[in-house]
């Protein structure tokens, strides 16, 4: 299975990010995972929020920012990944002068009714 992120519709997730679904299981046969690339404009914060179930990868591909996790601020660049356990609340800032680009992998595959908003 392959997909092409030039292909996939982008749209706006619960926490307000723009996100593209790489390969999900409800689209793409895949059962495990799901892996979406997540847009934070500059500027912008996603709202604070966390998954019951899901442990999240956040992989930095483009742009910087701040992570807020739980009572944790780390600043995020490009290379920088961060483990997000279940249950843990989170946000990200874009902070510099172009959009955060995050690649974000969950287990189990993310889910619109795992996640709470805070």
């Amino acid at each position: 299975m392959k997909t092409s992120r030039n292909t996939l519709t982008a749209y706006v997730t619960r926490d307000g990010s723009e996100i593209r679904e790489l390969m999900h299981p409800e689209v793409h046969g895949n059962r495990q995972q799901s892996l979406a690339e997540a847009i934070v404009q500059p500027g912008q914060q996603t709202r604070l929020h966390r998954h019951h179930l899901s442990e999240e990868l956040y992989h930095v591909t483009r742009g910087a920012g701040i992570m807020t996790l739980a009572s944790e601020t780390l600043c995020i660049g490009v290379g920088d990944t961060v483990l997000i356990a279940p249950g843990t609340a989170h946000c990200v800032t874009a902070s510099g002068d172009e959009a955060l680009h995050l690649l974000c992998c969950c287990s189990p595959p993310y889910r619109h009714d795992d996640t709470e908003l805070l």
